[in-house]
């Protein structure tokens, strides 16, 4: 039965990974979302000392749980082979690069931000690479 499951291909893996680090990123902000903070390159604060109507930390764990079912969704079309799924992570991954990026250049987010958009850029040219191999290997190109 488990069989079944595997990661067949360059572009799986790519996907299985980015998965992976999604969901361990998200499990992190459920834990403790200050550490991610540290990790996104903001100074958190202490629990205590934050003001009331401040919700930055029920933000953060949205987020990480947005993040940790992400992961779980790239996790299990890398085991299950949904290569439609790969196709349409590529552009909007390019997108959230976008967005990430200019949230730095318009200092909304410090400079250390720019490695998640990075790493999703990355990523997708990773995986649009992969998906462009394996299309031309199918076809003898």
């Amino acid at each position: 039965m488990l069989t079944k499951f595997k990661i067949r291909d360059a572009s799986g893996w790519t996907i299985f990974i980015f998965g992976l680090l999604a969901l361990l990123l998200g499990l992190v902000g459920l834990v403790r979302p200050e550490t991610l903070l540290s990790l996104l390159g903001f100074t958190p604060l202490d629990r205590a000392s934050r003001a009331a109507g401040d919700y930055t930390l029920l933000f953060l764990t949205a987020s990480a749980m947005a993040s940790f079912n992400m992961g779980a969704y790239y996790i299990f079309a890398a085991l299950n082979d949904v290569k439609q799924f790969y196709k349409w992570t590529v552009p909007f991954r390019g997108i959230t690069f976008i967005v990430f990026t200019l949230a730095v250049i318009t200092q909304l987010a410090p400079t250390r931000f720019f490695g998640v958009g990075a790493w999703e850029l990355a990523g997708a040219v990773a995986t649009g690479f992969a998906l462009n191999s394996e299309t031309k290997t199918k076809e003898g190109v």
